[in-house]
């Protein structure tokens, strides 16, 4: 990629929107509107994508078929439903680096982590420790402290905690190879964020992962964050599974459905403890209601309950867009999105913000977190009432993602004004 030059004024954003390849894009989604009729600086991908304009066809099409056929939809809509899940297969599996027969579209996100430590958390007492980033979101915390208390052990100790050390804010990788150097064989589930939801660290997961099976343990990660969002390289990296929500970067609307992946390594292992549910069983026999439990050969086989048709509708509209442009050149305009951010931000030289995600590309996706120095939440309220939606999360960070597919480098400079006017009357 070419090394762009940053320049601190309006002319050079509105020229690098000039000549962004991605720029249309922006057209094809709703941007909220201010009081004044302007749009907002919509910063929070991070938390909730914004709508797709052709989500509403795609929804309506699944209505008028149940509409007008009722339950024929299932075989005689246009997408019949009974395989409605398997449309988004292909263009999910390409968002994550998947293979198509490694990736299912399901569930929610919680509920695709709990029912993947039912298969990979297999604790022994030799072998029982689960190993996560203190700052993981609350629910990844919640559901290992849950898996380990269900199991019969105490997360006081079998919870092994990610900490930054003292004086840094995020996690070096040096520091978990070490901690797997020295208790891998106590290990039996590494699960981490494959972005940290408060820092915006990306972890390194391609050495996690490789070191993690070395020395035995199961390796998974939560995307909620990182889909849509990094590269994703899922089965070179060889994680034995991942789990993802979509309405974040992948715009599929609030609470909507999960993703998933599973090894292919996995993929005939009947002998792998699962919940089943009969939309995972055989499908050549599965209205034959039979009894016993036979699994649909890889990733498909976890699946539980019938497709929620208009969940998919949803997302089926953003990965089409996803699927036109492509994770390698989001990635590009991310670089530059946020490299740009970075630059404006440290030309703003104020002692009382601090921007504490990583300044190495490979470590950060589209999230910019900045530390405002005794936590006062005043400057976060005063650029929300100046027409910015990032979000606040305490003690003291902002959170704002310029996202590639819908935000411009003027969107960028325009925020950057904005803190610095409320920085000076803070």
């Amino acid at each position: 990629m070419e090394v762009v030059t940053f320049e601190n004024n309006i002319e050079f954003a509105k020229m690098m929107d000039r000549d962004d390849p991605l720029q249309l894009y922006r057209d094809r989604f709703f941007i909220p509107k201010q009081k004044n009729g302007e749009d907002h600086i919509y910063f929070c991908g991070h938390s909730l994508g914004l709508q797709p304009k052709s989500v509403r066809d795609y929804i309506e099409r699944e209505l008028k078929d149940w509409e007008t056929m009722g339950v024929e939809g299932h075989f005689d809509a246009k997408n019949p439903w009974i395989h409605y899940h398997e449309l988004l297969t292909e263009k999910m599996a390409r968002v994550v680096g998947g293979n198509p027969s490694e990736v299912v579209v399901m569930n929610t996100l919680t509920v695709n982590l709990h029912l993947m430590m039912v298969s990979f958390y297999r604790p022994t007492p030799e072998r029982h420790k689960i190993v996560i980033e203190n700052s993981a979101f609350p629910s990844d915390q919640y559901a290992v402290k849950s898996q380990i208390q269900f199991h019969g052990f105490d997360p006081e100790t079998s919870l092994i905690e990610l900490y930054p050390r003292d004086g840094e804010s995020t996690i070096r990788t040096e520091d978990i190879v070490q901690l797997l150097e020295e208790e891998g064989d106590s290990i039996a589930l590494i699960m981490i964020g494959g972005i940290n939801y408060y820092t915006g660290q990306a972890f390194d997961m391609k050495t996690i992962t490789e070191l993690g099976r070395a020395k035995g343990c199961s390796v998974g990660y939560d995307l909620a964050h990182a889909a849509g969002n990094l590269n994703l390289k899922l089965h070179d990296w060889g994680s034995d599974f991942a789990v993802w929500c979509t309405y974040k970067y992948l715009n599929s609307g609030p609470g909507g459905i999960s993703g998933c992946f599973i090894h292919e390594r996995h993929a005939n292992n009947n002998q792998l403890p699962r919940f089943a549910g009969w939309w995972g069983h055989d499908k050549i026999s599965r209205f034959k209601m039979g009894p016993d439990f036979e699994a649909i050969p890889g990733a498909e086989g976890w699946q539980l309950s019938n497709a929620p048709i208009i969940l998919m509708a949803s997302l089926m509209a953003s990965l089409d867009i996803f699927d036109e442009v492509g994770m390698a050149k989001l990635n590009e305009k991310t670089t530059l999105l946020t490299g740009y951010l970075e630059f404006l931000i440290d030309q703003l030289a104020n002692d009382r913000i601090e921007m504490i995600t990583p300044r190495t590309r490979a470590d950060r996706g589209c999230q910019i977190s900045i530390r405002v120095k005794g936590g006062n939440k005043k400057l976060f309220d005063d650029i929300t009432e100046e027409g910015v939606i990032g979000d606040w999360r305490d003690p003291d960070v902002i959170r704002v993602a310029p996202v590639p597919i819908y935000n411009s480098y003027e969107d960028v400079y325009q925020f950057v004004e904005i803190l610095k006017n409320a920085l000076t009357q803070l």
